[in-house]
């Protein structure tokens, strides 16, 4: 394991070996295709320009061992927002010289050719791959400070918000973020009809993807139209924010009102402050649907991408309440604490993380369940895809449910403690039902 130093410290020791190294070696960036990935490899790459060095970019789903054969071993290969789950494989490539950027779990041993940064070695500060890659590139020049608002994208994007510790104050002070309170319903900019219908945290019953509900919900809330349009809920009186709140919890008991309402973030793009949380959304929009470069341009301010981005994210928002309809529709396989939703080729593989997500958020599951969500990968057709959630983010660590079901039925895994997902052989789909459900049933036992 690491030596016991500061996360700071070993973030300047890790750009001074960077630094010498990449004057004579060609980079190849690889980084997740998440809104934190993505916020991620924006800022890498443009601190890299600015330093002249050559390198390449790649924005991949997932890291497994087939990908990892394909990269060339005299380059510098630098991962941003993975590869801490892989670090077993990465010790049986010939890749010479390897850093990584992440903040998931550690559970293997770190090989000698591997540099990593990750606060699970040091104070396990909640940080995003963004906040630590903005850190690193401040490192290497001060002037970098401009890419602290993408490193607030990645936080919101990580749901790190409510974790505002002491290195993510500091991005928020770099990136001069203007901070708002109220109902955290995005986009907190635009009128409030339509950030309601696609309100996915929190989920409100019979208004989240129901235009009707929606309308239901505002007049009841005593909220009308002025000159013909709703106002955004940033401009909201106070009073209309309170009524609207009271309302909402009563339409979905589970929700308390101190958990929807918080700190908005606003950042300026495009020279307009934009809601982080849309941006975000826009980010992954763009990534499932299979243009990560463009949401790597919309990040970087090219104006040809913003408006590529805005058609991309208004036709993800329609299939997205289509896959919510349709994964509440489906079959599911319940136990004590957990539910299997197998959606197999119903839902997209590039959906089924964003929707697990939102149905984590309904009122319909107990807090703590676990819900597994599996879908067919769509990419690799011999492949299956599983995304899964703790509802209210408490209970046991899904990582390591799902890592003792890999290690059975073979496969890759990776995420966090209450937002974790794996990929297995197809052939595999019945065993890994029966091997969830075994893990279930013994945790009754030792109970």
């Amino acid at each position: 394991m690491e030596e016991e130093i500061s996360l700071e410290l070993k973030i300047r020791q890790t750009v001074e070996k960077f630094l010498e190294l990449s004057r004579d070696k060609k980079t190849t960036v690889i980084s997740h295709f998440d809104a934190d990935g993505i916020s991620s490899a924006a800022i890498m790459i443009q601190a890299l320009r600015k330093l002249d060095i050559k390198f390449s970019l790649k924005i991949i789903k997932r890291l497994d061992k087939e990908f990892l054969q394909t990269l060339n071993e005299d380059n510098i290969i630098l991962f941003v927002d993975l590869a801490s789950g892989n670090l077993d494989d990465i010790a049986k490539t010939n890749l010479k010289e390897v850093f990584i950027i992440d903040h998931h779990e550690i559970s293997q041993e770190i090989p000698n050719n591997v540099t990593i940064i990750n606060p699970q070695l040091h104070d396990k500060q909640k940080i995003s791959a963004s906040g630590l890659a903005y850190l690193f590139c401040r490192e290497i020049d001060k002037k970098n400070k401009h890419l602290a608002k993408l490193a607030i994208i990645g936080m919101i994007g990580d749901v790190l918000d409510k974790e505002i510790d002491k290195l993510n104050h500091e991005i928020l002070t770099d990136g001069e973020i203007q901070k708002r309170r109220g109902l955290l319903v995005y986009p907190s900019t635009r009128p409030l009809n339509m950030a309601l219908e696609f309100s996915s945290n929190p989920f409100i019953p019979g208004v989240t993807g129901n235009s009707e509900g929606v309308l239901e919900l505002l007049r009841c809330s005593g909220i009308n139209q002025e000159n013909g349009k709703y106002k955004s809920l940033l401009e909201l009186k106070e009073e209309e924010m309170e009524r609207l709140v009271t309302t909402i919890t009563l339409q979905n008991p589970q929700i308390k009102s101190e958990d929807i309402v918080g700190e908005i973030f606003l950042i300026k793009l495009f020279n307009k402050l934009e809601d982080a949380r849309e941006i975000c959304a826009k980010i992954n929009a763009c990534s499932r649907y299979g243009e990560p470069e463009t949401a790597i341009q919309m990040c970087m301010e090219i104006p040809n991408a913003k408006k590529r981005a805005d058609s991309i994210h208004i036709k993800y928002k329609q299939s997205l309440i289509e896959g919510i309809r349709t994964i509440v529709g489906l079959e599911k396989i319940k136990g004590d604490g957990f539910v299997i939703i197998n959606a197999q080729d119903k839902i997209k593989d590039t959906m089924i993380g964003t929707v697990t997500s939102i149905i984590s958020n309904s009122p319909n599951y107990a807090r703590g369940t676990i819900i597994f969500s599996m879908a067919h990968d769509h990419e690799n057709s011999s492949k299956i895809k599983v995304s899964a959630r703790c509802v209210g983010k408490e209970g046991r660590n899904i990582r390591e449910v799902l890592s003792r079901v890999i290690n059975v039925i073979g496969g890759e895994i990776g995420g966090h403690e209450f937002a974790a997902g794996c990929t297995f052989e197809k052939e595999k789909e019945e065993e890994f039902i029966k091997e969830i459900k075994k893990n279930f049933e013994i945790e009754m036992i030792k109970i």
